[in-house]
């Protein structure tokens, strides 16, 4: 039997990175076994990703503040709730979580969540002022929010255990399911050409790939100054022929700050910006990458990993990606401390590695993403855990 599935999101624009990659990639392998997904956001009708979006979106909008706020989504899930087998929340700290939890909290139709790591201590560690007013927001929002959902969904055991330590009142439904992304277009060659073509000065170079938003909690700034000691090891000749790729939306003053520091490193001639990649030009990105790499301090899954991954180029990523003991034990990337000196290593080991063994990492890389984040693997543990908790039509 097919299930209807909404999925509530704070935003479809595809600048928030991985949680509406995700949503996409989920929805198309639903469509594919016959399910039906829409989409309730609470964007402004007029804003432009609304009427790109691939799947069928109604936008609350235009919200109020940081917090997203529209006096519009609760009534409307209210209506509508009973045209769906469930509902999945995407993100919680803005107001599509706490309107899902009015209209649906008690009711027929069951709620989902996915936390999408929003609940990492770390969060807590490096905004205390931040976690206090959320300390604040807790106990009569997001606690009840998570408490009263069929089930709160985590995408690795490492993220359910670490939503544990962010709040001492914490109670939910907890359930681990697979995550992922489909297979990318089958064409290589032209999305390899596409993206050598926009970007000629990476020809026959040895390339490192940094995709995704331009976050301090990425650790794009490690990588940076990793990168230029790294280098700065290297004969003149070695160097000419390696550069760093750092895609990705970078326009804000965080942005900004990046691109002083590689001026101040004096790495101009060694990276690229390219800004948002998306369609041929991001797969080429991935494609064209002698590794991908992810210096984080906080990544529940890392969708972009996966991306990497089902196209056969190995990772460098932190013990903060929450995968990496599963990118380890299939010998898909290469694993450090999110810090300087353990980025430095990353790029120390993929520089030692043997092209013979890094040729192995490949092929390694490929078998990671079939067995473990196919997003038709994600979708069976989903619609496994709609229909355990799920209301039968």
């Amino acid at each position: 039997m097919s299930l209807r599935i909404l999925h509530c999101i704070s935003s479809v624009n595809p600048e928030i990175g991985g949680p509406i990659e995700g949503l996409k990639q989920l929805a198309a392998a639903n469509r594919a076994i016959g399910n039906h997904v829409e989409v309730v956001s609470l964007d402004g009708p007029t804003d432009p990703w609304v009427s790109s979006f691939p799947i069928e979106c109604h936008p609350m909008g235009p919200a109020i503040g940081n917090y997203r706020y529209s006096q519009r989504l609760a009534p409307w899930l209210r209506r509508h709730a009973a045209e769906y087998d469930a509902v999945i929340v995407n993100g919680i700290w803005q107001y599509n979580s706490f309107a899902a939890w009015r209209a649906l909290a008690g009711g027929t139709t069951p709620y989902f969540v996915f936390t999408h790591g929003m609940l990492d201590p770390w969060f807590k560690r490096q905004f205390p002022l931040k976690h206090l007013k959320k300390s604040l927001y807790w106990p009569w929002a997001e606690y009840r929010v998570l408490r009263d959902a069929a089930a709160v969904l985590f995408t690795s055991e490492s993220e359910r255990l670490l939503a544990r330590e962010s709040f001492a009142l914490y109670r939910c439904n907890e359930r681990v399911v697979n995550y992922g992304t489909n297979l990318p277009p089958n064409d290589s060659a032209a999305q390899r050409s596409a993206f050598l073509e926009k970007f000629p000065q990476l020809r026959d170079k040895r390339c490192l790939l940094f995709l995704g938003r331009m976050h301090t909690k990425k650790g794009p700034d490690l990588l940076l100054k990793a990168w230029a000691a790294v280098l700065s090891e290297l004969p003149e000749h070695a160097r000419q022929s390696l550069h760093l790729v750092m895609a990705g939306p970078a326009g804000d003053a965080y942005g900004a700050q990046l691109h002083e520091l590689a001026q101040r490193l004096g790495l101009d001639n060694t990276v690229t910006w390219t800004g948002m990649l998306g369609g041929a030009l991001k797969w080429g990105a991935f494609r064209c990458a002698d590794a991908f790499v992810l210096p984080s301090h906080q990544e529940n899954f890392g969708i972009a990993v996966a991306e990497a991954l089902s196209c056969g180029t190995p990772v460098l990523i932190s013990r903060e990606v929450n995968i990496w003991r599963e990118i380890d034990a299939d010998g898909a990337g290469l694993v450090d401390d999110d810090t300087i000196e353990g980025t430095e290593r990353l790029l120390r080991r993929w520089l030692a590695t043997e092209e013979s063994v890094w040729s192995g990492m490949r092929l390694a890389a490929s078998q990671c993403f079939d067995r473990r984040f196919l997003a038709t693997r994600a979708v069976e543990s989903l619609v496994a855990t709609i229909e355990e908790f799920g209301r039968a039509r």
